[in-house]
C-alpha cells in the first residue's frame, strides 16, 4: 500500500512538473496563418507556394519529434488592407493563430502589423517590400524576412547609376509599396549623381500601360524604373517591348523582379534586365536540393524568394518556440532576436531590434535565351552584396525601438 501511495505521489509530482510546460503552448497547438494573395496578380510569387513552404519548414524541423503540434491555415487578403486586417483580427482573437506569415502588398502588411502590435501577436513578413515595416512603422512584434525597398534600391538602383544610367523616370504602383520603392530608389539615384526627371503613378493591377509608357518614352530618361511587381511588372515589360522602348535606346530597370515574373515575360523580352534578389534556386547545393523538392510538390513551378522567406521564417520561429517550450509572443520575439538565423536558403544571419532580418543579397542579370539550359535557368550572378551592406543601417531607419 505504501509503495502504491509513493507511486501515486511521484506520478502527481511529475504531472505538476509537466503541466506548466505543456500549458505554455496555448491549446497545445502552434497555429500558423499564411495570409496572402491566393488569386490575383501576386498569387504566383506567394499564394499556395507559401503554404507549401511553411509545411516544408515544419517537416524539416521535425516538429512532431520535438513534441510540437503545428498546424497551417491560409486565407486570401485580396490585396485589400481592410480584408487583411479583418482576417488577422479574427485569426488572432478567435481561431488561435499564433503567428501570421507572408502578407505581400505593403499596404496590407502595414495594416496587419498594426493588428499584431495591438494584440501582442507575432507577425513574420516575407512578401511585402516597404522598408517602413522596420523603419518608422516598426513594431516589437514584426519580423521582416527576405527583402525590402531600401535593399532593392541600393542593389539594383546603385548598380545601374554606377554603370551610366543617370537620368530616371519612374512608373510606380500607386500604393504604399510603389511609393516606398520610388522614394528609396530616388534617394539612391540622387546620392550617386543621378537625376529623376519624372514619374507617373499607376493603379494596382492595371492591364493597359500604353499611356504611362508613352510618358516615360517622351521623358527621354535613360532609365525607366519599374516600381511595381508581379503581374504589373510582367505587363509593363511586355508592353514596353511592343512600343520598342529598349530598341529606341532607353533601358528598363525592374526594381522588384521575381523568378515567376521572368517566367511569365520570357527570356526573349526579359534578357539583360538587372535585378536584386536574396534567394535563387541555383545558388548552391542546398538551394538546389530544396528547390527541386519544392518544385516537385508545386506542379513543377520553382520557388521565389518570398517562398524561401516563408520557409526560413517558420524555421526560425519554431526554433524559438522549441527552445522556450512556449508560444508567448513577447518571449518568442525576444528569443528570435537573440538567436542567430541559420537555414539552408539564406545561410547565417540575424534579426535586429527593429525586426529586420539581415542576410546577403545578390545582383543578377537575366540570361539571353541562348545562355539558358532549361526552364527556370534564368539568372547569372553579377555580384554578392554582403549581409552588412544589403540592408539599411539600423541608425538610419527611424525605428522607435532603436535606442
Amino acid at each position: 500500500m505504501k509503495l502504491k501511495m509513493k507511486a501515486l505521489a511521484a506520478a502527481a509530482a511529475l504531472a505538476l512538473a509537466a503541466g506548466p510546460t505543456q500549458a505554455q503552448i496555448s491549446g497545445n497547438v502552434v497555429k500558423l496563418g499564411v495570409l496572402n494573395d491566393q488569386s490575383g496578380l501576386y498569387a504566383d510569387l506567394g499564394g499556395q507556394g507559401s503554404v507549401l513552404a511553411a509545411k516544408m519548414a515544419i517537416e524539416d524541423f521535425k516538429a512532431k519529434e520535438k513534441g510540437l503540434n503545428v498546424e497551417v491555415i491560409f486565407a486570401d487578403h485580396q490585396n485589400k488592407p481592410d480584408v487583411g486586417s479583418q482576417i488577422a483580427s479574427r485569426w488572432y482573437d478567435t481561431e488561435g493563430v499564433d503567428a501570421i506569415l507572408d502578407v505581400p502588398t505593403s499596404s496590407v502588411a502595414l495594416a496587419v502589423a498594426e493588428v499584431a502590435r495591438n494584440k501582442h501577436k507575432v507577425f513574420i513578413d516575407s512578401g511585402a517590400a516597404s522598408s517602413d515595416l522596420t523603419g518608422s512603422k516598426c513594431s516589437p512584434y514584426t519580423v521582416h524576412f527576405t527583402y525590402d525597398t531600401w535593399m532593392l534600391a541600393n542593389g539594383t538602383g546603385k548598380a545601374i547609376v554606377k554603370t551610366g544610367g543617370k537620368t530616371w523616370f519612374f512608373i510606380t504602383a500607386d500604393y504604399a509599396f510603389g511609393h516606398a520603392l520610388e522614394r528609396d530608389t530616388s534617394a539612391v539615384v540622387k546620392a550617386n549623381g543621378g537625376q529623376v526627371v519624372g514619374d507617373v503613378k499607376v493603379p494596382l493591377n492595371t492591364q493597359d500601360f500604353s499611356s504611362f509608357l508613352l510618358q516615360a518614352q517622351a521623358s527621354k530618361a535613360q532609365i525607366i524604373g519599374l516600381a511595381n511587381a508581379g503581374g504589373d511588372t510582367i505587363n509593363s515589360v511586355k508592353q514596353a517591348a511592343e512600343f520598342g522602348i529598349v530598341k529606341g535606346g532607353q533601358n528598363l530597370a525592374g526594381l522588384l523582379i521575381f523568378l515567376t515574373d521572368i517566367h511569365g515575360i520570357g527570356l526573349e523580352k526579359a534578357q539583360g534586365l538587372i535585378l536584386t534578389e536574396t534567394f535563387y534556386w541555383d545558388l548552391n547545393d542546398q538551394t538546389r536540393a530544396w528547390s527541386k523538392r519544392f518544385a516537385a510538390a508545386n506542379g513543377g513551378k520553382y520557388p521565389t524568394m518570398v517562398h524561401a522567406g516563408v520557409y526560413a521564417g517558420v524555421l526560425h520561429y519554431l526554433k524559438a518556440i522549441a527552445a522556450l517550450k512556449s508560444d508567448d509572443a513577447d518571449k518568442v520575439m525576444e528569443k528570435m532576436k537573440a538567436t542567430p538565423t541559420d537555414d539552408p536558403l539564406f545561410g547565417k544571419g540575424s534579426v535586429r531590434v527593429d525586426g529586420r532580418v539581415i542576410h546577403p543579397a545578390y545582383l543578377f542579370e537575366v540570361k539571353k535565351p541562348s545562355e539558358s539550359k532549361g526552364p527556370y535557368d534564368y539568372y547569372k550572378l553579377r555580384a554578392t552584396i554582403p549581409a552588412d551592406e544589403a540592408f539599411r543601417p539600423l541608425k538610419d531607419g527611424g525605428c522607435p525601438l532603436v535606442k
